[in-house]
């Protein structure tokens, strides 16, 4: 999330910090979670990705490169095709790093589900799998940022392979979120359906730590207010519910999150776009950003409601 903030943190503010020996003190973890059967798979998505074997899931990295396999392997498994190039799609961009900026390259990796009622038109469901990496001799497993997104995704894409939805839908793991946006950016510059065809992105980013006000965040209604009153009869889930703005002139800052992740590059191409995720946390780019500190039952509740808005908008659109 927020390329702005990753680029302060590369160039200057936690990375240094942790170089330097000046962090503050990291408290230990809460215990693990008890994990229902119900939902052991998101879960284990959320804790396999975040592990500090994936070392941060940085781009360009073995750690990166672990983690678009475990993604592939996941869409394989549901059953997911390829989107109409491949599975994969590579890109090269210059991004930020500790050293300045440098070339990075990295793989998006796709699938496609087919409509059953507007199967020439698309929604690209996006959620970055890549994270910042490893800095000072510490791993930030980014379990929120955004391997929880890329989970919500998955389960997504599972309900749809059991019920395909109305529209066509293209899901889109993106990498190099944390380095400008770099994938999302290939993504719309050479798209596997064309753009005109695209009735929206939905892009998950930080869908687990909703606890801190009870609310997945929907940006982007300003901009198309239209979509507002197909989401705002979703009733909440468990404590979870939508929370519409950091859209709007007032926002400013990173209080305004319209380019904030990837959607931002679908924004720049004049796609219409909702991200959904929650607010900042102490945890985000911080190293603590561990599976531990998610709470099952909120991150649970708001995939939950993150879908049931997927499917409103799905059946909605294009009528």
């Amino acid at each position: 999330m927020s390329p702005a903030a990753v680029r302060s943190f590369l160039l200057g503010g936690c990375a240094a910090l942790a170089l330097s020996g000046c962090v503050e003190p990291i408290s230990p973890p809460p215990p693990a979670p008890v994990i229902s059967a119900e939902y052991g798979q998101l879960l284990d998505d959320v804790r396999i990705l975040s592990a500090d074997d994936m070392e941060g899931r940085g781009t360009g990295t073995p750690g990166g490169e672990r983690a678009r396999a475990y993604v592939v392997s996941r869409l394989e498994a549901l059953g997911v095709a390829p989107a109409g190039f491949g599975r994969l799609q590579r890109f090269e961009g210059m991004g930020p790093s500790p050293e300045g900026r440098v070339l990075y390259q990295g793989f998006n990796v796709l699938g496609m589900i087919p409509g059953t009622r507007v199967g020439d038109r698309y929604i690209v469901v996006s959620a970055h799998y890549d994270h910042v990496g490893t800095y000072g001799g510490q791993i930030y497993n980014g379990a929120d940022d955004n391997a929880s997104g890329v989970a919500t995704l998955l389960e997504l894409a599972r309900r749809l392979k059991a019920r395909p939805p109305e529209h066509s839908v293209i899901l889109a793991a993106f990498d190099g979120e944390e380095r400008g946006l770099l994938g999302a950016r290939e993504f719309v510059k050479a798209p596997p359906v064309p753009l005109s065809s695209i009735a929206l992105n939905l892009n998950f980013d930080m869908t687990a730590r909703a606890e801190t006000d009870g609310h997945l965040w929907v940006t982007g209604t300003y901009q198309h207010p239209n979509l507002r009153p197909i989401l705002e009869p979703v009733p909440a889930v468990g404590p979870v519910s939508f929370a519409f703005g950091k859209d709007t002139p007032q926002d400013v800052g990173e209080n305004n999150w319209v380019s904030a992740s990837d959607h931002g590059a679908f924004f720049e191409k004049g796609v219409p776009f909702l991200y959904m995720g929650v607010d900042y946390h102490p945890d985000y780019h911080r190293p603590t950003d561990d599976f531990e500190r998610i709470k099952p039952e909120v991150f649970t509740s708001a995939t939950e409601l993150a879908i049931a808005g997927f499917l409103a908008l799905d059946r909605s659109l294009d009528r």
